[in-house]
């Protein structure tokens, strides 16, 4: 009878050691064996409040994983259990369960971009806030001063105060935390070059030099010219001469503007019209970067205090008004 009580025992452990063996074996395929996402990858959402049985289901439920019990176990073994964050995954071909979770651990979340371009109004960052699907949206309707005062800067006027930059953030993310995020950059950037300029600028302030690199960023689009168009500027309020920059005019003008700059606009005072008044506009017309603020505070030395366009997107800068009038006949009035 005892003999009989071994042998039985024996195949139970014998039987119960396969099985576990089997088991095991199933989940170190299981942890190395790549997950199911196609060869385009797939995005793993995981929302506020979801267990790790729920995520596990969740993957499985999708096709990812094989097993959503593997899964748990493979969280609790390692004590990631109750570690796993909020957010969305980019799992990428090739990528194991165990590189998922490990993912998850850290937090390491899927993130979007949204670009800021250099030289954009604040309506068109607006725009661009509002159209991206990818950001929590709290401030529909608001006008600009009401987002100003949203974002904690009541009674400051946006223009040019947000830095232009790709951005990249989580699915989620506030407008106001985005916008206060470009807003920061852009005090960032202007205090470190405010604090580097150079000597001898008509500049009392870094908010006159965000306001004239504004003017640089909307006059040229040629990297190499924008330390000659801050050195044509900065030569003229010296002289106490008014800029007369059209991007201002036509800033001025608003929506008005229909892509035709008239002479009656240019004698059209506004107190954007650098035409008709002296020294800077009251705000900066645009969102500079980083190199149209550098230029503003490191003007280019020399002589000339008039540019035009010939056409090609350079400029044509002349140290007389005689040298002027002859470069706009040709380069500008010769064309027409």
């Amino acid at each position: 009878m005892r003999e009989r009580l071994f042998h039985l025992l024996g195949a139970l452990v014998l039987v119960a050691s396969l099985v576990l063996g089997w088991f095991w074996f199933g989940y170190q395929s299981f942890v190395t064996a790549p997950l199911l996402v196609g060869e385009e990858g797939a995005t793993i959402e995981v929302r506020p409040g979801a267990s790790l049985t729920a995520v596990a289901r969740q993957l499985e439920e999708a096709g990812h994983i094989s097993s959503a019990r593997y899964f748990v176990w493979m969280a609790r073994l390692s004590d990631s259990a109750r570690q796993i964050r909020v957010g969305e995954y980019r799992v990428e071909p090739g990528m194991t369960a165990r590189q998922l979770l490990q993912m998850m651990v850290e937090g390491r979340v899927h993130l979007y971009a949204l670009t800021l371009v250099e030289g954009w109004n604040f309506r068109q960052v607006m725009d661009a806030v509002r159209g991206s699907p990818y950001l929590t949206h709290t401030l529909s309707g608001l006008t600009d001063s009401e987002v100003m005062a949203r974002l904690g800067y009541a009674g400051e006027h946006p223009e040019g105060r947000f830095f232009p930059d790709t951005y990249h953030f989580p699915r989620g993310m506030s407008d106001v935390e985005f916008l206060r995020r470009a807003y920061r950059q852009m005090s960032e950037v202007l205090a470190y070059e405010w604090e580097r300029r150079s000597d001898g600028l008509p500049l009392a302030t870094p908010e006159e030099a965000l306001i004239l690199a504004s003017i640089i960023e909307k006059e040229t689009g040629q990297p190499a010219e924008r330390s000659a168009i801050a050195g044509v500027f900065v030569r003229r309020l010296q002289k106490r001469m008014r800029l007369q920059t059209d991007p201002t005019v036509i800033y001025g003008l608003g929506l008005d503007f229909d892509g035709n700059l008239r002479r009656r606009d240019l004698t059209s005072d506004t107190p954007y019209n650098t035409y008709t008044r002296h020294g800077l506009p009251p705000t900066p017309i645009a969102m500079p970067g980083r190199d149209s603020i550098h230029a503003a505070l490191h003007p280019a030395p020399g002589e000339a205090l008039y540019f035009v366009g010939r056409g090609d997107g350079t400029h044509q800068f002349s140290a007389t008004l005689e040298e002027h009038n002859r470069a706009v006949q040709y380069y500008q009035l010769k064309r027409r």
